[in-house]
This record gives C-alpha cells, structure tokens and sequence, in this order.
C-alpha cells in the first residue's frame, strides 16, 4: 500500500477480553502490532476469569504500547490520535484501553476515538485490500458473537440475523469442554477433525431450514453431551468432524442465502472462528460455486487484535469523526442499535 503523507499517526488499544494488543497504524497502514494472549493464564479455569483479564491487561498494556511505538519507530508524542475499543466486552478489562486511551489523549491534547468491537471485526477483511471498504455480507463469527449483516458502506449495516443463543465459538469451546480438549476448545476440535469422519454422526443443523437468517447452536452442543454416554468407546475425531460440520453447514448456508436475498456478491468473512479450516474450506467451496468474491481476514485480524481497532479509527478519521472523552464503555454495545 501507497504511504499518504496526509493521513495521521494514530495508535489504537483493544482489552474487550483477555487480549491486550496495541497498534500503531498511518492512515491505513499498519506501522506496528502487538498481541499478548492471556490464554495460558485462563487455560486452567477452563474459560476467562475477568478479574485475572483485567489485572493482566494493567501489567501488560504498557510493554504493549511501547514495544509497539518501537516496532513503528515513532515516539508517543509524534501520535495524533488514541483509540480504544469501547464494547462489547467484559467491563473491567475494557475499562484499562479506554482509561489509558483517554489519559493519552488528554495528556498529549489529541482526538480520542471509541471503537465498537464488533465493528472491528466486521471490516477487518477489508484490511489492506486495494478496493476498501465496498458493499458486502459480512459473517461474523467469534466465541462471542455470530452475525450476518449487510455492509452497505462505512458505517452503514443493516442487521441480518444473529444467534438465537449460543455463538458458534462458545459452542465450539463448550464441546471441546465436553470431550476433555484443552482450552481453548475451538482450535483443538478443528485439528482433530481433520483426522475425523464428519459423516460419522448425523447432528442437528438448527434453524437450517427457517424462513430467518437467525442460529441456534445450543441444541447441537446438548446433542454432543447426550450421545457421549451411549458411545462404547469415543472417537474424538469423528465426533469433532460431525459436530463441526454441523456448524460449518448452517454459516455457509445462510450466508449464502443472506446474499442471495440482497444481489449482494461480496462475502466477508471474520472472527475468532473463520480461523476454522473447515469453515474457510467450505465457504469459499460455496461462494466460488455460486460465483461470489470471499474475503477473509488474515488470521492474525481474525482473534481480537488492536490493528483492526485501528482501522476503524482511521475510517472515522477520515470522515471528520472522534467521540467525547466523557464517553462510557459499554460491555453490551451492539453494532446496529
């Protein structure tokens, strides 16, 4: 990508989960990333604790910060703008990027800006494409949430369907759960289906054939516990193949029917979740089939990341935007109100 000497240093915060990242990005460019995981602190509670999160976000957001202003070569004075990601998210850690956010933002006088999350995580397979931000079905995917919305523009997106319960990651940890996998589950039931048979088993593909474009993904995971106890012996990854595939065809197939319904011939695909081989594999299977162009994010924008918060903050600087400093997190923040 061509450097634009006009567009502004900006450096963005995302502690929504146990994530701490930070990045410094020119406009669209990314000078910089960095990404402390937390997840071998949470492995053994089996799932995020948020006052461990939180804590950990405070020890590790400074390193952070500064190891990403050396990787940019840039020094904190040289930012022209502060970002951090507002919501959705467990509130104590989201707490530490807005308040260190803010505080920089005050204590160098320059814009601050709250970034939606989920947002972040829509465009991010937009991220360093020559054409941007264009019109799309844009699948979300994560432990926490799964969405189909219509990107009509920045800042534009009409909410298509969600989960009715379950999001596709959270049921992928909790079967992972169920079969003893470490945590998290998601990962490791993907590489153990490569090795499956995803026929093995016949799971329910809920809400499959509804007149919505709405998912239920709690009735697949109490199907997996019940069948456990009547299996003589398990085979890990057949019942991981069966119980992803499930999955797998449910998202492609809505997917493909939300464009369809829209003339829409753009897919982008991201999340936690569209780190999934059999997910990536199949929908780009469909949308080649059906002659759409798929965008996914690079895996490193997939899990939470500060770099997609900065590209958001760089579409909002464009177009004049920044938020009041007396703005308030929001662990509920949607994407459509």
């Amino acid at each position: 990508m061509a450097r634009d000497s006009s567009a502004r240093l900006l450096l963005a915060i995302e502690t929504s989960c146990d994530e701490t990242a930070v990045a410094v990005l020119r406009g669209e460019e990314l000078l910089a990333s960095e990404v402390a995981s937390q997840i071998a602190l949470h492995a053994e509670y089996g799932g995020v604790v948020p006052e461990v999160a939180s804590r950990n976000h405070l020890r590790m957001l400074q390193p952070a910060i500064e190891g990403a202003l050396a990787k940019a070569r840039i020094s904190l004075d040289a930012v022209e703008a502060f970002a951090a990601t507002c919501g959705p998210g467990l509130a104590t850690s989201l707490m530490i990027g807005t308040s260190a956010a803010k505080a920089l933002a005050i204590g160098f006088r320059r814009p601050y800006l709250a970034i939606n999350h989920i947002e972040g995580h829509l465009l991010s397979p937009f991220f360093g494409t020559a054409q941007g931000i264009r019109p799309a079905i844009g699948l979300v995917v994560s432990g926490g949430h799964t969405l189909l919305v219509e990107i009509e523009r920045f800042g534009r997106y009409h909410l298509f369907g969600q989960t009715q319960d379950d999001a596709a990651g959270e049921a992928f940890d909790k079967v992972g759960k169920l079969l003893g996998l470490p945590y998290p589950g998601g990962p490791n039931v993907d590489r153990l289906a490569r090795e499956g048979d995803a026929a093995r088993y016949d799971f329910p593909r809920s809400m499959l054939d509804s007149d919505d474009f709405h998912f239920s993904f709690s009735g697949l995971k109490t199907s997996v516990r019940y069948l456990l106890p009547k299996l003589e012996t398990v085979s890990l990854p057949d019942v991981c193949a069966s119980f992803q595939e499930a999955v797998v065809d449910v998202l492609v197939a809505k997917t493909l029917r939300a464009a369809k319904a829209k003339g829409c011939r753009v897919i982008a695909l991201s999340g936690g979740v569209s780190c999934n081989s059999r997910l990536r594999e199949k929908m780009r299977v469909a949308c080649d089939a059906k002659g759409l162009e798929l965008l996914i994010a690079s895996p490193a924008w997939c899990t939470d990341n500060a770099a997609m918060i900065g590209y958001v903050a760089a579409q909002k600087l464009a177009h004049g935007e920044s938020s009041l400093l007396t703005s308030d997190i929001d662990p509920n923040l949607r994407l459509v109100a």
